[in-house]
């Protein structure tokens, strides 16, 4: 499955625990829903980060990949938080997501 270099950045930043990287994988001005819940820009991603992705250590495998756009990954999270499956509906915008909204 080939994956957008931000995606990919997006995954394996999570799966190592590096919050630097996962942020680089976003525009500035980028948007994040969770499940309706909004943050935008690098400051309340970094907050959502910290709080609901590798604050909780999770951990990302993809299972499927539709490329859209807008591209579409299936992911399984494992972790100390939310464990099961999910979606991923990413937007991108000059080689960086834009828009990713999770259900």
């Amino acid at each position: 499955m080939k994956l957008a270099p931000a995606v990919e950045r997006l995954i394996s930043a999570t799966n190592s625990d590096d919050s630097e990287a996962f942020l680089t994988a976003f525009a500035p001005d980028a948007t994040l829903i969770d499940f309706g819940r909004q943050f935008r820009g690098h400051e309340q991603i970094a907050r959502w980060d910290r709080q609901e992705n590798i604050g909780t250590q999770n951990r990302l495998s993809v299972k499927h990949v539709e490329m859209g756009p807008p591209m579409l990954v299936r992911v399984a999270v494992s972790g100390k938080g939310y464990n099961g499956d999910g979606s991923f509906e990413i937007e991108l915008t000059d080689g960086l997501i834009s828009r990713l909204s999770i259900t």
